[in-house]
């Protein structure tokens, strides 16, 4: 069993491990990172226009993948 006086020594150290842990991550110096703040190829669905039947049938059998009457595929990947 811990006594009282050991618990706050085990506190006592803990927080001395976390405050030079602190003060060595302050001298670190990270690179920033800049993101891509652009974002593409994202569209709004909509119903769209009737197309032929050629084309349509020249697209389905093309695509990697389709299910009834959607393509599915991946974005630069097809």
């Amino acid at each position: 069993m811990i006594t009282e006086k050991e618990k706050e020594e085990i506190k006592q150290e803990a927080k001395n491990i976390l405050d030079r842990f602190a003060s060595a991550l302050e001298k670190v110096k990270v690179k920033e990172k800049r993101l891509k703040r652009e974002v593409g190829g994202f569209r709004e669905e909509s119903i769209g226009e009737k197309c032929d039947g050629d084309f349509r049938r020249s697209m389905f059998s093309n695509a990697p993948e389709v299910r009834s009457d959607c393509i599915i595929a991946e974005k630069k990947k097809w």
